[in-house]
């Protein structure tokens, strides 16, 4: 337990707790909102910013939020727009994951020399979390939770019936909008806990998990919160013992419980029989 006295492994110890809070604030509506392969196309186009930050020699973060934002509003307009209505959400989603990954990788080629801390953004390294990113997290952490408490009615009605919400003179497009940019955020800024390639997982499998058990929306926000939280410390710890990528550990400690949760509802339906 001697770790827990360095600097960067407390900082990375916050940096869980916030960021398990801002993924189950937003990946419960992902999920609800069959939204999975939307994050994952935002996540992988965030890469694109990222070449760009290392190419002008700007902060990456900073630059894959931007990008990451822009495709995220991007995917939203061409999905729901009657301009655009023959294009299919897939398909916005599968351009905007290549056009992302082709743009981050010829800028990373075209930068001189070697992209510093390149592995660390595509596997995640936790233990690279500053405290600039810890203010960030917790700007973020209080303005998702912030705004779900205010507009929690219309972000639920938006969540499981859309169409319903319209019907309701609710304001859908402003909420639909609002929750892209926290999503972006929130994959940006989760980049160096779990990594480009992993980062999906980490906004789904806990509420899926939480899902087995419970169809009640604040509960559902409240389980994956904690499994998050578990999932991130424990893949840290394990992490650091076998000298492995913390992003690696974590995805795999939260579908191993998924997968376990899986088992255990169907022995309980068994025995019903």
């Amino acid at each position: 337990m001697d770790i827990l006295q360095y600097a960067f492994f407390q900082n990375a110890i916050i940096a869980s707790f916030l960021i398990a809070i801002s993924s189950g604030l937003v990946g419960t509506y992902i999920v609800t909102r069959r939204m999975v392969f939307i994050s994952g196309g935002i996540t992988h186009a965030s890469f694109g910013g990222l070449g760009i930050g290392f190419y002008l020699g700007a902060n990456p973060i900073l630059s894959a939020l931007v990008f990451a934002v822009f495709s995220a509003f991007g995917v939203e307009y061409l999905s729901h727009s009657d301009s655009y209505r023959r294009i299919r959400t897939d398909s916005v989603i599968a351009a905007v994951w290549s056009l992302g990954m082709a743009v981050g990788v010829i800028f990373i080629f075209l930068t001189p020399g070697y992209a510093p801390n390149l592995s660390a953004y595509l596997f995640g390294n936790i233990l690279t979390v500053s405290v600039a990113d810890i203010i960030w997290m917790s700007v973020l952490t209080v303005t998702v939770l912030s705004a779900y408490i205010l507009m929690k009615k219309v972000i639920v009605f938006t969540a499981f019936d859309r169409d319903f919400a319209l019907t309701r003179n609710l304001p859908v497009r402003f909420i639909e909008y609002m929750m892209m940019f926290f999503i972006a955020a929130t994959i940006v800024l989760s980049i160096r806990l779990a990594g480009i390639m992993l980062l999906m997982s980490l906004m789904t499998i806990p509420q899926m998990t939480a899902n087995i058990f419970t169809s009640n929306y604040n509960k559902i926000i409240v389980i994956s919160c904690i499994l998050g939280f578990v999932g991130c410390i424990s893949g840290l710890f394990l992490s650091y013992f076998f000298n492995i990528p913390s992003g690696a550990f974590i995805i795999l400690i939260m579908i191993v419980v998924f997968f376990a949760a899986n088992f255990f509802k169907l022995c309980n339906i068994r025995r019903l029989f």
